[in-house]
């Protein structure tokens, strides 16, 4: 029985997943966006999301530390100077999984898996607004009701400068 073992092996021996875990996360923090199958970027997203908020505070101890698991100088400068700059004021969920379909040679379920504060498309994407289905019939009658005060509305306009010219005088 495997009560109370959450962790996803991979299918590979520790040294192998440590290993490969940090390549992966080096590779998310340098390109802020990395494709991979659905696994390993949930594993992935456990293993950089505490390192990114050790980032927050830039001292030489949790650069130490977050060196011992990266062990790349160039990605934990960009970690701790570009990247927890925009991660400053964000309480965690630091990571997106976006789904692709599955892969053509295996199958295997692919998606990208990104910083949330660098992605440009989905920050400035306006949300569109929300179009409600209704009936052919429905539509119909509130066709003719729509035309009836558009029709109305110049003959009041003209009325008011002809108001404001009375007042005037």
């Amino acid at each position: 029985m495997r009560h109370n073992k959450k962790f996803n092996h991979l299918g590979r021996t520790a040294s192998h997943r440590n290993a490969m875990l940090a390549n992966m996360a080096i590779s998310l923090i340098m390109h802020k966006r990395i494709t991979t199958t659905l696994a390993k970027a949930k594993a992935l997203k456990k293993y950089v999301e505490p390192l990114i908020t050790r980032s927050k505070d830039d001292t030489t101890n949790s650069r130490r530390v977050v060196f011992s698991y990266l062990q790349n100088k160039f990605a934990v400068t960009e970690l701790f100077k570009v990247i927890s700059e925009k991660v400053a004021n964000r309480p965690g969920g630091y990571t997106r999984i976006i789904k692709l379909g599955t892969r053509q040679g295996d199958a295997a379920e692919m998606c990208f898996i990104e910083l949330v504060d660098f992605d440009e498309n989905m920050a400035k994407a306006p949300k569109a607004a929300k179009k409600t289905r209704r009936s052919r019939k429905a539509a119909a009658t509130e066709a003719p009701a729509a035309e009836a005060p558009v029709a109305e509305a110049p003959a009041v306009e003209a009325e008011a400068p002809a108001a404001e010219d009375a007042k005037a005088e």
